[in-house]
């Protein structure tokens, strides 16, 4: 499995400049214990294989039996609500089609929540400090 290079990068295009990235957290319906052996590894891949389509990177990602974490970087013109829907149905498409137990024990893969946070290499108070400074100059 090939995860990105952990330290700070930054992308750009033609008008901007952005470094984003988030922890995800989501679980399988009623937080079933389903991500285990050849579900947890087609998972891993379904991830990796789509970052260059939904455009994210996975800077880092463990699955457990009953919740999935990524550290995700992601556009910000697409924006993390919509990557980790694109994860969640592709992934829950892909592994209902390829494994007939998941659709006899679940009547979805996923729930439809999750957790989502900001990771950033600066604290909060940093970035206040940092722009209550400017007013002086």
């Amino acid at each position: 499995m090939e995860i990105a290079n952990q330290t700070k990068q930054y992308h750009s295009d033609k008008t901007f400049v952005y470094s984003c990235q988030y922890h995800v957290i989501f679980s399988p319906k009623y937080r079933r214990p389903v991500l285990v052996d050849d579900v947890a590894k087609r998972f891993k891949e379904l991830v990796l294989d789509g970052q260059q389509e939904y455009k994210y990177e996975v800077l880092e990602m463990e699955v457990m039996p009953n919740h999935v974490h990524l550290l995700l970087d992601v556009n910000p013109k697409i924006g993390i609500y919509r990557v980790v829907n694109l994860i969640k149905g592709r992934t829950s498409h892909d592994l209902r089609e390829e494994f007939k137990s998941l659709r006899t024990r679940l009547p979805t893969l996923w729930t439809r929540s999750k957790f989502v946070s900001t990771v950033g290499s600066v604290s909060l108070e940093v970035v206040k400090q940092y722009i209550e400074n400017q007013r002086g100059k």
